[in-house]
């Protein structure tokens, strides 16, 4: 008798977990965006979103956390509750900021749990349309006319574009002021009105511009041209050979998340981020779906980690 019941309570323990994990989401998930409305992550997030609901069968709410290089939203995330409730869309921001920042308040590769890749997004040298550069060359030659003083900006301190600027100097033998932002559409506004004389944003906030004339793209710093700005030559084509630098953009969920809650997640985020529909959308702005498996984002973040650590090393970027 007491055999049976022990393997009737055990029957009905492992029956109580297949319904709870059948049973998610029985409440709204909120997808942290640790940037301000406007940016690549903001406009990925919506665009996943809406769908997403639809097919979880509850709401999911964007709720931006922007400061610090993206790192004040994930740190949120990574003390949430891990029970898929609370998400976060991470950024390749996120593994600079483990080389940049000395006292990070979580460890990127650890605290989270990886769902799926969301989008890869080129970024792009612009200027304002009155600039006098009108090429790479001509940025250059100005620039060095004029040391300390011609200005880009970045989503914040160890972004990528951050990054990128620091690549840049080096590698054109310039010197330009890095003012950082919380995210692209105050950046944005600031290099519309001139206050700052160039990005290396991602394409999706200044298409755009780029296309009614108000910023002239120079160049993308990718290995290959943008399907969506065919005629922009690459930096390498542009005379800075090695250049290989884009963002990509993905879901995680806290480290301790069950396994059939993020398999539930990347099983219908795939779905979605494969559909034509998205890809559509993702043609609009500039970016190119990935729908990866957890496993392939895990084993992204662990090699740009490294690779932006040599980058950090050799850059001598460092914040307290």
């Amino acid at each position: 008798m007491n055999r049976r019941n022990t393997f009737a309570m055990l029957a009905l323990a492992l029956a109580c977990k297949l319904a709870a994990a059948q049973a998610f989401p029985t409440k709204p998930i909120t997808l942290i965006v640790p940037f301000p409305p406007g940016g690549s992550s903001d406009a990925l997030a919506r665009s996943l979103t809406t769908p997403l609901s639809q097919a979880l069968g509850q709401p999911v709410i964007v709720e931006s956390r922007p400061g610090a290089g993206a790192t004040i939203g994930a740190d949120f995330v990574a003390k949430s509750k891990a029970d898929g409730y609370t998400l976060l869309m991470g950024a390749v921001h996120h593994t600079i900021a483990t080389s940049v920042y000395k006292k990070l308040p979580y460890d990127f590769e650890k605290s989270f749990a990886p769902i799926t890749t969301v989008a890869l997004v080129p970024n792009v040298l612009v200027v304002n349309a009155k600039s006098a550069a009108t090429d790479v060359k001509g940025l250059i030659a100005l620039a060095k006319a004029a040391p300390g003083k011609v200005a880009y900006g970045s989503n914040g301190n160890g972004t990528v574009q951050h990054l990128i600027g620091t690549q840049f100097s080096g590698l054109a033998g310039v010197e330009l002021v890095h003012v950082p932002y919380k995210g692209s559409a105050p950046l944005t506004t600031d290099l519309l009105g001139g206050q700052i004389d160039l990005s290396f944003d991602t394409l999706t906030p200044l298409v755009q511009h780029i296309k009614g004339g108000k910023l002239r793209a120079l160049a993308v710093t990718t290995a290959k041209r943008s399907s969506t700005l065919p005629e922009v030559p690459t930096l390498a084509e542009s005379g800075l050979p090695g250049f290989d630098q884009g963002t990509w953009f993905g879901i995680l969920a806290p480290a301790a998340t069950p396994r059939d809650t993020v398999a539930r997640l990347n099983t219908e985020m795939a779905k979605i981020i494969h559909s034509p529909e998205f890809r559509k959308r993702m043609e609009e702005i500039g970016a190119e779906p990935v729908g990866d498996t957890a496993e392939q984002m895990a084993a992204r973040i662990k090699d740009d980690t490294a690779k932006y650590a040599r980058l950090v090393k050799d850059a001598k970027v460092a914040i307290e």
